[in-house]
């Protein structure tokens, strides 16, 4: 069952430039709100000529939704930068138990923590949308990062930015039950992606009950069941595959309740 939340009720609409700039930020479980939509592209503060050299260093990788860019526990060696579509970055535990650690977008690198030198994958990344990437070995990372000043710094906030995202999230999951997590994903998503409907607002990307799952740490059965008791109160309302958030001011009581 795909779905899309929504903003609704006590909630201003974002208008379309506003919508459009925050479905190419990357989809992280934070309570920070200056986490959201993740840190500066890395190559942002780079001349056309350093970015064309960068470039030139890097094997441009085209993905198919679905197809796998990078395997927990496997080598690798250097980063990738995605240049369009979305990269997802999840745990596998021994018991085949999936945890999202995000979604990153265009700008972003992947494939961390070790940027120069070759180790082992901590994570997995998979491509969430069709996507293209560009391959940066370690080797000819570490120089360039020697000669760009400014594509060093990028990494070095890129890293610190992700530190804090996976603090953020194993604090969530640490002392936060699961409801109040699947509401606070839920009105985090209207806030990324809302869009105005007659019945509400509607997220404007696709996300699976077994996304939403792994993002707040519970099953698909567990994500179905909540939804549907929600429902039943009048919270969202399923519609076209879609969620149509009713009493976002509920959901706020809810992320913030103490149990489940």
């Amino acid at each position: 069952m795909l779905l899309q939340a929504t903003n609704t009720v006590g909630r201003s609409p974002p208008s379309a430039a506003a919508t459009k700039a925050k479905s190419s930020s990357s989809l992280l479980l934070t309570e920070n709100q200056q986490s959201i939509g993740g840190p500066p592209s890395l190559m942002e503060k780079l001349t056309l000529r350093e970015r064309e050299t960068v470039l030139k260093q890097g094997r441009r990788k085209v993905l198919n939704r679905g197809q796998t860019l990078f395997s927990q526990g496997a080598k690798h060696d250097g980063i990738f930068l995605i240049e369009s579509g979305r990269v997802r970055v999840f745990y596998s535990s021994p018991a085949g138990r999936e945890i999202t650690l995000a979604y990153w977008h265009a700008g972003n690198f992947v494939g961390g923590p070790e940027v120069f030198d070759h180790g082992i994958h901590q994570w997995s990344g998979i491509a969430s949308s069709n996507c293209s990437v560009v391959q940066l070995p370690g080797k000819e990372l570490r120089t360039l990062a020697g000669e760009i000043p400014n594509l060093a710094i990028g990494l070095i906030e890129g890293l610190a930015f992700k530190g804090k995202c996976y603090s953020a999230l194993a604090q969530m999951l640490g002392t936060r039950s699961i409801t109040q997590r699947l509401a606070h994903l839920l009105l985090h998503l209207m806030d990324l992606y809302g869009v105005e409907d007659p019945d509400g607002t509607v997220i404007a990307a696709a996300f699976t009950h077994a996304d939403l799952a792994h993002m707040v740490g519970a099953t698909r059965q567990w994500v179905t069941i909540s939804l549907k008791r929600m429902q039943e109160k009048r919270i969202v309302l399923t519609k076209r595959s879609q969620i149509v958030v009713c009493l976002p001011n509920v959901l706020e009581e809810m992320r913030g309740q103490a149990s489940d």
